[in-house]
């Protein structure tokens, strides 16, 4: 039987364990058990955005209007069909919340497959990409759990980066990080700082403002309440990570037309209404972090943003590590109450939450 979460598509905060039958394999195919995982508020924009981007495609169930949500991840082959994948390979990449997954690798090399089952063909080929971990090097085998944490996230990061960087900043002076103290935005904060080219400001919720400051990657931190201290003749970039709509249009009021480019990230309040679309300064647009590296993948050649993107990730775990506390929890009712804290935006910043079936 292959045990998973579910969630209602239309309603992310309704969640539910199921069996399912697990089926046969087809020659050329591999079973592989999902070992451990992370959930960050990532995997909540990704049920968010499961309909427009296409992340229920993935792992998809039978049951109407229910869908499995993508985590990133270590897998083990436990049973093997395909000549070139010997069962005991460790893999990483893209995962649904489930005891196991059927794959067809396709694309075999030394360190990575593609999972080349018909109903992932169309979709981003970068979520269809697994690297092959027996044999990584100690520096990447030693951030295991960082890996699966921060890696999607901080790839996110330095991809915006690299876009701001390849619209020269925007003109802008200043970049302006809402929800500062999700792990994205200070992964994006910590690129900015190592780039020096704008001055970084992380806006963020009361609560959350001794957090966000301690981390020591911000050259100011505000509160949202505080907003109006900001120099609103300041020409500036918005990255959003919340999906506050009542956020976002403060920030677009308070600055005017020296919002210079208004990037839509994330869903940490998902929950939020959403914002107005008649705002001053450049109208919000949505982030796909793919298109970027498809657009780097054409300027510099297949790949290369990736591998830098890896380099500087490494670098960055070994900064953060001393910054979060790594939470282990094993079984499906584990799963499911860890998914009901993150829906519900009760997991604290400074916790990254390691998972297994």
């Amino acid at each position: 039987m292959t045990t998973k979460l579910l969630v209602n598509r239309t309603m992310i905060d309704q969640a539910k364990i199921v069996e399912r039958t697990a089926p046969l394999l087809a020659e050329g195919e591999i079973r592989v058990a999902t070992r451990r995982f992370a959930l960050t508020a990532n995997n909540i924009s990704y049920a968010l955005s499961g309909e427009a981007i296409g992340y229920w495609r993935f792992f998809p169930d039978d049951e109407a209007g229910w869908g499995c949500v993508p985590v990133w991840g270590f897998g083990e082959v436990v049973e093997s069909r395909a000549a070139e994948i010997a069962v005991g390979s460790m893999l990483w990449g893209f995962f649904p919340m489930a005891s196991d997954l059927v794959m067809a690798p396709s694309k075999v090399g030394a360190n990575s497959l593609v999972d080349g089952s018909a109903h992932r063909r169309k979709l981003p080929y970068v979520y269809n990409q697994y690297a092959r971990t027996n044999d990584d090097p100690a520096p990447l085998a030693a951030i295991a759990d960082l890996r699966s944490l921060m890696f999607p996230l901080l790839t996110t990061s330095y991809v915006i980066d690299d876009y701001i960087a390849d619209h020269a900043g925007f003109g802008a002076e200043q970049v302006l990080i809402g929800s500062a103290s999700s792990k994205t935005a200070f992964g994006l904060a910590y690129y900015l700082r190592e780039r020096g080219a704008q001055r970084v400001i992380g806006l963020t919720s009361a609560r959350n403002i001794a957090f966000v400051e301690a981390l020591g990657l911000y050259d100011q931190v505000v509160g949202y309440d505080a907003l109006a201290s900001l120099a609103r003749e300041t020409p500036s970039v918005f990255v959003d990570m919340s999906g506050d709509g009542a956020v976002v249009a403060a920030v677009h009021r308070h600055f005017g037309d020296q919002i210079k480019a208004s990037i839509s990230v994330g869903a940490t309040h998902w929950a939020a209404d959403r914002a107005p679309r008649d705002l001053p300064g450049a109208r919000p647009a949505f982030f796909f972090a793919p298109g970027q590296i498809a657009k780097r993948d054409a300027d510099w050649g297949p790949g290369v943003l990736m591998r830098r993107a890896v380099e500087a990730n490494i670098a960055a775990c070994a900064m953060l590590s001393a910054r979060m506390t790594v939470v282990n929890a094993q079984g499906a009712d584990a799963v499911a109450a860890a998914y009901a804290d993150m829906v519900g935006g009760r997991t604290p910043p400074d916790r990254g939450i390691i998972l297994s079936f």
